[in-house]
């Protein structure tokens, strides 16, 4: 068996996040990382140095390569991924999919009519900590589900609204655990859309997940109550604590009475890594078998389309004009 070419990959979109797509992409040995493009050129030209690859146009870029990840502004997402599409390529674009559930589902039309692969960069989906929960769950008869993604204000002028921005993650851990859509959902926020809280139904299971920019403490957490156990996933620890067999105990120490509460406590063992780095090693797995993605179009329309609803329950402060983190 021989081996495979590389797969020649570009960035569009050379911000923080595209950065960070170029810098794997340059760790990756079955990847050729031919080129990052971005409007502000000397934004591209200092990332390209970084990494060891050229600074391109975008009409450039579309010639070089068989794949590539889409890291511009969620505006433009529509417009940028149909071309890549159309000049038959792979693409890896940054989450919520479109600016619009109308523009995502295009997206999705046009990937089928053209053949080709298109992942959303749904990232937490690829952290092993939520790996193992999904790995638990079929066993289980999930009661409820609640998220917290909260943390300080990074700046001043960063957006203020955290729907799109980050309770969009657990919106998609959270379908995708629970494998369905909400059947109804409610809202409220705070802080000048800095801090929401949503509460869904999934038939019979309630989502509440919370998402929050004035928190002055980073928290990245996942707890499933069922009936067997409870589930506690710590994103940023990379951890899954499963608590059964919890019961109330009465002791008696030198004549006085106290009350605790006892429970078994396991720890699944997880190999860490770079959530990053599995989601681009899952998206060229799907490039060169033309596989489906393990984050399809499809699934970043339906995690997109609860994100509006919500934003909607909260008056609609930013309405389609989201931007991409």
């Amino acid at each position: 068996m021989t081996d495979q070419p590389p797969v020649r990959t570009g960035v569009i979109g050379a911000g923080s996040m595209g950065e960070n797509h170029a810098r794997v992409y340059s760790e990756l040995r079955t990847v050729d990382l031919v080129g990052v493009a971005d409007r502000d050129r000397e934004v591209a030209r200092r990332v390209a140095a970084e990494y060891g690859t050229d600074a391109v146009d975008f009409e450039t870029l579309l010639d070089r390569c068989d794949a590539v990840t889409v890291a511009v502004p969620t505006h433009a997402h529509a417009d940028v991924v149909s071309r890549c599409l159309e000049a038959g390529l792979d693409v890896l674009v940054e989450k919520p999919i479109a600016g619009s559930v109308e523009e995502g589902r295009a997206l999705a039309e046009l990937a089928r009519e053209h053949g080709r692969v298109l992942q959303v960069g749904h990232i937490e989906r690829f952290n092993p900590a939520v790996g193992m929960l999904e790995e638990l769950v079929d066993d289980l008869e999930i009661i409820s589900v609640e998220a917290e993604r909260l943390g300080p204000p990074v700046n001043r002028d960063a957006p203020g609204d955290v729907v799109f921005d980050l309770m969009i993650h657990d919106v998609d851990v959270v379908g995708a655990v629970l494998g369905r859509e909400p059947t109804s959902i409610s809202a409220i926020g705070a802080a000048d859309g800095r801090y929401a809280t949503a509460t869904m139904e999934y038939g019979d299971v309630v989502a509440a997940l919370t998402a929050s920019r004035v928190t002055q403490k980073k928290v990245r957490r996942l707890t499933v109550t069922a009936r067997e156990c409870l589930v506690e996933v710590d994103y940023l620890e990379q951890s899954v604590l499963i608590h059964r067999d919890s019961y109330p105990e009465y002791l008696t120490d030198d004549g006085q009475s106290r009350y605790r509460h006892e429970s078994v406590v396991e720890r699944p063992r997880i190999a860490t890594s770079e959530p990053l780095r599995c989601e681009l090693e899952s998206f060229l797995e799907a490039v060169r078998s033309g596989s489906d993605p393990e984050v399809t179009a499809e699934d970043g329309v339906a995690a997109l389309e609860t994100v509006q609803a919500i934003d909607a329950k909260l008056g609609g402060r930013r309405g389609r004009e989201v931007n991409a983190r």
